[in-house]
């Protein structure tokens, strides 16, 4: 299944993992905020989301950083890039 399927479809959790004031400013209707940097922190409320997980910040990089984080855990992600495109997916 394609990330843009996985959106369209709702079939996962959109994960935003830029900072909470970059997401106040702007996010994907109905997806999670956890900023990259507090990912291993809140290991256990990541594990409790629906995976697969599609990932999204500004651009695509900290998204990236955010999958490896997140792969090596055993969690189900993908890298959405840019909360924009993920959000013309969501439509």
């Amino acid at each position: 299944m394609s990330i843009e399927q996985i959106i369209k479809n709702n079939e996962g959790t959109i994960l935003d993992v830029r900072t909470q004031g970059e997401f106040m400013g702007g996010n994907v209707a109905d997806s999670v905020n956890i900023p990259v940097q507090e990912l291993m922190d809140r290991m256990d409320e990541i594990k409790s989301l629906k995976t697969p997980l599609v990932l999204c910040c500004a651009s695509g990089n900290r998204s990236g950083m955010a999958q490896q984080i997140l792969a090596n855990e055993g969690i189900e992600c993908y890298n959405g890039g840019g909360w924009m495109d993920v959000n013309f997916y969501k439509g």
